[in-house]
């Protein structure tokens, strides 16, 4: 049983729009995330998953937004993207940033202490994040190397996850977390987001391939397109569809729910 109290309210988005340049790109999104829950939503490129994604963590570019996006009385749209941090919403980027000279360790203390969370000293902060990497499959000597730096595809999308877990969010976005991943890594990663859920995260995962979903069995899939979720059901149902169906059989359809 989830006994923290911060994981009780679930994330709510009602009639999301979200325009760049006067194009439409979601197209009214309405999706309820609870606590402890995994929800992936599934798309052919160019839908609006990303957009919604970015729209909803407060990126500059997404600025023309319709709709509410709440976390209890929570209006984040009404924040900046640091104070939707705060409230509990992380994304972890299809495309992470390289930030040189700054250290993996000291922008996550940094970053959790800017949460609000309780000071933590550097070594004990450091010792804890080795942990997290270990449990990654990360070398901890990833702590002292810039973030993002240097590393492949699949070491971004782990230290992704390894910041996540640090930083302890109560809703996670994870926008295509598995691609670049060999079989190894995406068990550990589809392993740390499992833990994230058992304790009261509520994970929203993008991608287009059911087989991070074996690994981590949702508990609702969504198909996004056109800029709308045009279909939803429970468990794995709908990645089952797709993988032998493929997207056309779902583009053009009315939202629908089975």
């Amino acid at each position: 049983m989830i006994q923290d109290k911060r994981f009780e309210e679930p994330l709510v988005i009602d009639s999301l729009r979200v325009r760049i340049e006067g194009k439409e790109v979601v197209r009214g999104v309405s999706l309820t995330v609870e606590p402890g829950t995994v929800h992936a939503l599934m798309g052919p490129n160019g839908t609006g998953k990303s957009s919604l994604a970015l729209a909803l963590m407060g990126h500059p570019r997404y600025d023309d937004v319709e709709g509410t996006a709440r976390i209890g009385d929570a209006e984040l749209l009404e924040m900046s993207p640091d104070e939707r941090a705060r409230a509990g919403l992380f994304l972890a980027m299809q495309y992470p940033s390289e930030i040189p000279g700054v250290p993996v360790a000291d922008f996550l203390r940094t970053a959790f202490h800017a949460l609000g969370n309780k000071k933590v000293s550097q070594i004990a902060f450091r010792k804890s994040l080795e942990e997290e990497m270990q449990a990654l499959g990360m070398d901890p000597s990833f702590a002292t190397r810039y973030l993002n730096e240097g590393f492949s595809g699949g070491e971004k999308k782990r230290s992704e996850i390894v910041q996540a877990r640090t930083l302890k969010p109560r809703f996670a976005i994870l926008d295509e977390i598995d691609s670049g991943l060999d079989i190894d890594a995406l068990k550990a990663v589809a392993h740390g987001i499992g833990e994230m859920r058992a304790g009261g995260t509520g994970i929203l995962i993008i991608t287009h391939y059911r087989r991070v979903l074996d690994h981590l069995p949702p508990d609702h899939v969504h198909i996004m397109a056109g800029g709308r979720i045009v279909r939803s059901a429970p468990g794995l149902q709908l990645a089952e569809e797709l993988e032998a169906d493929g997207y056309e059989a779902f583009v053009g359809e009315e939202v629908s729910t089975s």
